[in-house]
């Protein structure tokens, strides 16, 4: 027994705040035993029947538990707030600094030792990952697991990529209601997260890259029992993390972050991955800017062919070898850094072995899906001063260098009220912005920014614009779309300055984006520009959210929460 132990400072405690502590838990039918000084682990769960990517991880987290038991350490699971994209509104961003925020005053104000961090659905694990990083006890992440491919038609059917697919081939006439309604019910035919290389996906890969989740793990479908397994050896692997006091910071380094953007690219994994990285790394003190979202993917192409920017979905993916394939080809190429991770090994180490079962699903350095330099582009320019992406990987290659006329919205509402208008003054080489979709401005930075293709010009055959945006894009989503345009309209950004009329050009090799408009004549337009006022927002969480939250270039997290807190215990009470 180790009497340092932090959970002792509850259950070894004596007089009458031990006996407090322990006889209130022993109500549950836990024995005297489980206070001897063993190892205290919390299984921090998301599951929710409202989150449906989460739903099966009440039994993911029973399969933690017999792990935890196995190791001989003592584990209470708790639940965390679960965020899922699919049915909250307006949107689970808004939501992910309070997943962070709880889940890190539970874990420090409750007698752990280490914590299994459970999530799913794209913002509860970067939003967990965060929570760990601030108290820095010692900690591991299980990921859901993405559903099973999607079947329609005897063809593969990727879950969201077919959404946005769909609604195009009914809006062209070239898909009838009552075929979409058949279809609508076989893209998510299991449990589990979305299986094509959306947020989720990505997110729990970029979990293993950063050597958060145990190799291997990211991609076992939800309903394969190799799940569970992964699980329970989390579960003992949390003790071993215990007793060896190895923690996020010296897990979650500079090396580890470099790893995690070079994994994204190579997977053509989702914009989304750039915000959430920027603020876990902001949790840990980690210099990570918008830039090297660039700059370090210079060197590496996209290897894994899946949906939305290929053909394969996740499990595919899973059976071909995983991500410990792709982080060996990453290493063969000298752009994987040697850090350590929850093994206790070194990423290298861990994925030495890894074997491709399948080319045509993971490609070789020398054939890859698409060349070095396709992945997220960062572009800079008088639209977008502090930055702006673009997923190279899911757009039109002759969209990449385009200018067009603006055609302009100060909302996604006001977008799509017109959007089927046969009489919308819109062609297909114009430039669609959307605009008050940022952090500030919406709140919350929906899924917004893709927007579909104007009626009109979607029965004419088009099938790709430019488009720009303050907001973000879904994972599952393509297109040439410009995201994370910041400063965001809301506080005054170029963006807002725009006018329906105005040229804008778009040079992505260029890594620039411009509005066509002298200097003098944005400077008039800033002078006469004021902040919509946002009444209902004077109270409550959403002001608490427009008042405090960082721009998409500093990963829109709080600015009161970025950085680490530690682990240490509140005083008792008792």
């Amino acid at each position: 027994m180790k009497a340092t132990r932090r959970s002792q400072q509850w259950f070894g405690a004596e007089g009458r705040s031990g006996m407090l502590y322990r006889s209130w838990v022993r109500n549950q039918g836990h024995g005297p035993e489980v206070f001897d000084g063993r190892p205290v682990i919390g299984i921090a769960s998301t599951w929710s029947e409202l989150a449906p990517c989460n739903a099966h991880l009440d039994r993911v987290a029973e399969a933690v538990r017999r792990g935890v038991w196995q190791a001989g350490g003592y584990p209470l699971v708790f639940p965390v707030m679960a965020t899922g994209e699919t049915l909250m509104r307006p949107t689970a961003m808004l939501y992910r600094n309070l997943v962070a925020l709880v889940g890190e005053e539970l874990m420090r104000a409750n007698p752990l030792d280490g914590v299994v961090l459970l999530a799913g659905c794209d913002k509860t694990t970067p939003g967990l990952l965060m929570a760990a990083a601030s108290v820095d006890l010692p900690a591991i992440m299980v990921t859901g697991g993405p559903m099973l491919n999607g079947k329609y038609q005897g063809g593969d059917v990727g879950s969201g990529t077919h959404v946005w697919k769909f609604e195009a081939e009914v809006k062209a006439g070239r898909m009838t209601e009552a075929e979409c309604a058949v279809a609508e019910g076989c893209m998510a035919r299991s449990n589990g997260h979305c299986m094509t290389m959306g947020t989720a996906s990505t997110m729990a890969c970029l979990a293993e890259a950063l050597g958060m989740q145990l190799p291997g793990s990211a991609t076992w479908p939800a309903v394969d029992s190799r799940r569970y397994e992964t699980a329970q050896s989390a579960g003992r692997r949390i003790v071993e993390l215990v007793e060896d006091d190895i923690r996020p910071s010296a897990i979650l380094t500079r090396g580890a972050f470099e790893n995690a953007i070079r994994a994204n690219a190579a997977i053509g994994g989702s914009t989304n991955a750039v915000i959430h990285l920027l603020a876990i790394a902001g949790r840990v003190g980690v210099d990570l800017s918008l830039d090297d979202f660039d700059h370090l993917v210079r060197q590496v192409p996209t290897l894994v062919d899946l949906m939305p920017s290929g053909r394969f979905l996740m499990e595919d993916f899973c059976y071909a070898g995983g991500l410990p394939v792709v982080l060996r080809r990453l290493a063969e190429a000298g752009l994987l850094n040697e850090e350590l991770t929850v093994t206790g090994e070194t990423m290298g180490r861990n994925v030495a072995g890894a074997t491709c079962w399948n080319d045509e699903v993971i490609r070789t350095w020398a054939a890859p899906l698409q060349p070095a330099g396709s992945g997220t582009a960062v572009l800079r320019g008088n639209l977008c001063p502090d930055g702006a992406v673009l997923k190279q990987s899911a757009a039109s290659e002759h969209l990449l260098v385009h200018e067009g006329r603006a055609v302009v919205f100060d909302s996604p509402e006001e977008y799509h009220a017109v959007c089927d208008d046969e009489d919308l003054d819109v062609a297909a080489d114009d430039v669609i912005v959307v605009r008050g979709a940022g952090p500030k401005g919406y709140p919350g930075m929906p899924e917004v920014a893709n927007v579909p293709i104007p009626t009109r010009l979607l029965k004419q055959g088009v099938t790709d614009m430019v488009r720009i945006s303050d907001g973000r894009m879904s994972g599952t989503g393509f297109g040439t779309v410009v995201l994370h345009v910041s400063p965001e309209a809301a506080v005054g950004g170029p963006l807002a300055l725009v006018r329906t009329g105005d040229r804008i050009r778009l040079d992505v090799p260029a890594r620039t984006l411009d509005v066509l408009v002298s200097h003098e004549e944005l400077g008039r337009r800033t002078a006469g520009w004021a902040a919509q006022a946002r009444p209902e927002d004077r109270s409550g969480y959403r002001w608490l959210y427009r008042e405090h939250v960082l721009q998409a270039d500093a990963g829109a997290d709080f600015d009161f929460l970025v950085g680490s807190r530690g682990d240490a215990v509140p005083r008792d009470s008792h």
